[in-house]
């Protein structure tokens, strides 16, 4: 495994906040891996608990598989024409040089596999068409490459045919994670959702028990008697925050708690589901659908008539499926998915923050705004969460165009990335954001999502930029006259 003090990174600098394409440096995070593993249990992911010993006969299968169910993915194999429209378009390879970490070279280590079983050139004459088996090698090249991809779909933006490069991701993991092969980091995380409602394995009690602490806190400081409900029924809304605002981003916790409070709104968080984060999507189909289903169950439970998402970036690209995944929504209202920011923006348009909204303190601070890339490009959350910013602070400042909306570079450690052996990679792939950042000078650097939240601030202090990291909500909180 690479050390963090060598850090495949190339220290080209941007120009106006800008990356441009690096110079190429082969095999540059080849030895940068997520470590192999399993969760404690198992058997509540339904995943094998290690490479079985039929590995390739049972991957071939399950890519035919994925080209029978997923029209679109065979559609993406036989389509792309290498015209290098993605290559530079990737916060991997701008960061590492490393031109495996290109889209197109990434996708093509599936489309090679592709040729080899399900094309007839690539069965009668493999080395005439770009065919390669499916072995070890190939194999210990998957593991490396799709898991140095967050999925984020920047790649797809630029391309002309409309490849969605995550797709092909997606599909190389939901292939490995079937044969037994996958990371201890996004297993694991699966398997607590089952065994205690949240990614980060915290027991009901525990949530409770911190929820009556920020009350006990804020009380002291403020005066007011903020509420943080768990297990409320009946309650009008049902938050799915991501487990960590309740744990570190715990001033994006005490904004929902304020802005429940100023509106007069009943509302509560389950044990059963504490959290909106869906590491399903970064193993496979199976295991996304069953703990979104989880979603619906707790509202259900608690008899809540509007479900609202909380800050976290895959939390909503798994949310906005939630009708093809768990269901019709059809007894909530909204009878859809909704965001936070949908719902605060919601409520400034309706009047309902009027005059009580201080922006002045926040003049303290230069705001520019992180576009996490699945509420951007996977879920359209573009403008909403920027009208929260505008209306709860004075000064604020976008990026350069081309590293905002759905052009954002991801924050470098989505995608199930967020671990420590990857922390070289996360560095290299975070760089144009800090860059950016860099170019406009904010001292602020609001965002909507839980992984942003902890991967940023790494970021920002490897690359030299004097900023602090918060969510959107946290902004308004802090403006909120109680």
């Amino acid at each position: 495994m690479a050390k963090f003090d060598e850090a495949p990174i190339v220290k080209e600098p941007a120009q106006n906040g800008v990356l441009s394409a690096p110079t190429i440096r082969e095999h540059a995070s080849v030895e940068v891996q997520c470590w192999p593993g399993k969760a404690k249990d198992q058997t509540a992911i339904d995943l094998p608990p290690e490479r079985v010993p039929d590995w390739q006969e049972r991957g071939i299968a399950k890519l035919g598989e994925l080209l029978e169910k997923n029209k679109a993915l065979r559609v993406y194999m036989d389509i792309c024409v290498r015209c290098g429209a993605c290559t530079d378009k990737c916060q991997y390879y701008l960061g590492t040089g490393d031109p495996q970490n290109m889209p197109v070279a990434r996708a093509e280590l599936l489309r090679q596999v592709y040729r080899r079983y399900y094309t007839l050139g690539g069965r009668l004459f493999p080395q005439l068409n770009n065919a390669a088996d499916f072995d070890d090698e190939m194999l210990a090249k998957w593991y490396t490459y799709f898991f140095q991809c967050s999925e984020c779909r920047r790649c797809s933006v630029f391309c002309p045919y409309g490849i969605d490069t995550a797709e092909i991701t997606m599909a190389a993991r939901e292939i490995m994670s079937s044969i037994g092969v996958t990371t201890k980091y996004v297993s694991e995380v699966v398997a607590k959702v089952y065994e205690t409602g949240n990614n980060l394995g915290i027991p009901p009690a525990a949530w409770k028990d911190n929820c009556e602490f920020l009350e006990d806190d804020l009380l002291e400081e403020t005066g007011v008697p903020l509420r943080f409900p768990v297990d409320d029924e009946g309650a009008d809304v049902l938050l799915v925050p991501p487990s960590a605002d309740n744990f570190a981003n715990v001033d994006t916790m005490i904004g929902y708690a304020k802005l429940f409070h100023v509106l007069g709104i009943r509302w509560t968080t389950s044990t059963y589901c504490n959290e909106g984060g869906n590491f399903g999507l970064f193993l496979n189909y199976a295991n996304l659908k069953k703990v979104n289903n989880r979603i619906l169950e707790a509202a259900r439970m608690l008899k809540a008539k509007t479900i609202i998402w909380g800050e976290c970036g895959h939390a909503w690209r798994a949310g906005i499926l939630t009708p093809t995944l768990s269901g019709p929504m059809d007894e909530f209202d909204p009878p859809y998915p909704y965001h936070i920011s949908q719902f605060i923006a919601d409520m400034l348009r309706r009047g309902a923050l009027n005059g009580r909204i201080d922006k002045s303190a926040n003049d303290d601070l230069l705001v520019t705004y992180h576009d996490p890339c699945n509420p951007a490009r996977a879920g359209q959350l573009l403008d909403e969460p920027r009208e929260v910013i505008r209306a709860s602070c004075n000064r604020f400042v976008e990026m350069p165009a081309d590293t905002i909306r759905e052009k954002t570079y991801c924050c470098g450690g989505g995608g199930g990335m967020l671990t420590d052996e990857l922390m070289p990679v996360r560095m290299a792939g975070g760089k144009p954001r800090a860059m950016a950042v860099k170019y406009v000078k904010a001292n602020y650097l609001a965002t909507p999502c839980a992984i942003c939240k902890a991967q940023l601030p790494e970021v920002m202090k490897y690359w030299d930029v004097p900023v602090q990291v918060g969510g959107v909500i946290d902004l308004l909180a802090n403006a909120l006259k109680l």
